[in-house]
């Protein structure tokens, strides 16, 4: 299946939960999501008073850092610096693997692998992945929009399924939103490749705490991942 980058002239789908979703036909997505217990509440207070002082020192008063036209003031430099920022720290605390960290166990890690692996080359094509302790990254190519947010809530509700039963605990599992990036280049691409490679070794983790899997040519590329399919 061929996949292309985000491309301003194909029609967009936005879907809203606490965060956007961008999603488009045969697009490619680096998506994140994690476990309930994956950032206490005192880490996400954290995060947010981290995300006040960078908008206060930008001009934004505390008060409007909700408001998406107060945001809007920002360059589109500093908007893209703002972004990336609050990505660094969010994915920083996750890689500090707060919580129970279940899924450093290789049994119920693998629950994970089989959700993700299931419909791989039918209802979607995996670049790449790796389970952590308590998160996930994918990357990964969906032919018809709207289709990611399904498999996203397909993957969680089949490992956590499975996962619950292993350990005799009922509840949430994973935390009820996620996030997702839609690929614009060929670099973000090899950036998010990358990011997967290495986020083990990053957070410290041993060879039996986490399970990775990059495929041997990714999803896109060349002139494929410049020319959107034909309509």
């Amino acid at each position: 299946m061929h996949y292309h980058f985000f491309t301003p002239e194909i029609p967009t789908t936005v879907s809203h939960g606490r965060l956007p979703h961008w999603e488009q036909p045969h697009a490619c997505y680096f998506i994140t999501f994690r476990t309930a217990d994956s950032l206490p509440r005192q880490t996400c207070l954290e995060l947010s008073a981290r995300r006040a002082t960078w908008l206060r020192e930008h001009g934004i008063a505390s008060s409007d850092t909700r408001d998406a036209d107060s945001l809007a003031r920002l360059s589109p430099q500093d908007r893209t610096e703002f972004t990336r920022e609050c990505a660094r720290a969010w994915h920083d605390s996750l890689d500090a693997c707060h919580g129970a960290c279940v899924l450093r166990e290789p049994s119920l890690r693998q629950h994970v692998v089989d959700a993700l692996r299931y419909g791989d080359g039918m209802q979607y094509d995996l670049d790449a992945f790796v389970v952590m302790p308590n998160h996930v990254h994918v990357l990964a190519g969906f032919a018809a929009a709207g289709t990611m947010r399904q498999q996203c809530s397909s993957w969680k509700r089949y490992a956590a399924t499975r996962i619950h039963r292993a350990l005799g605990l009922r509840g949430r599992f994973w935390q009820a939103e996620y996030y997702d990036r839609v690929l614009r280049n060929l670099r973000g691409l090899e950036a998010w490749r990358l990011y997967i490679a290495d986020n083990p070794r990053k957070a410290g983790l041993s060879d039996d705490e986490y399970t990775v899997y990059l495929r041997p040519e990714p999803i896109v590329g060349g002139e494929q991942a410049r020319t959107p399919p034909a309509e």
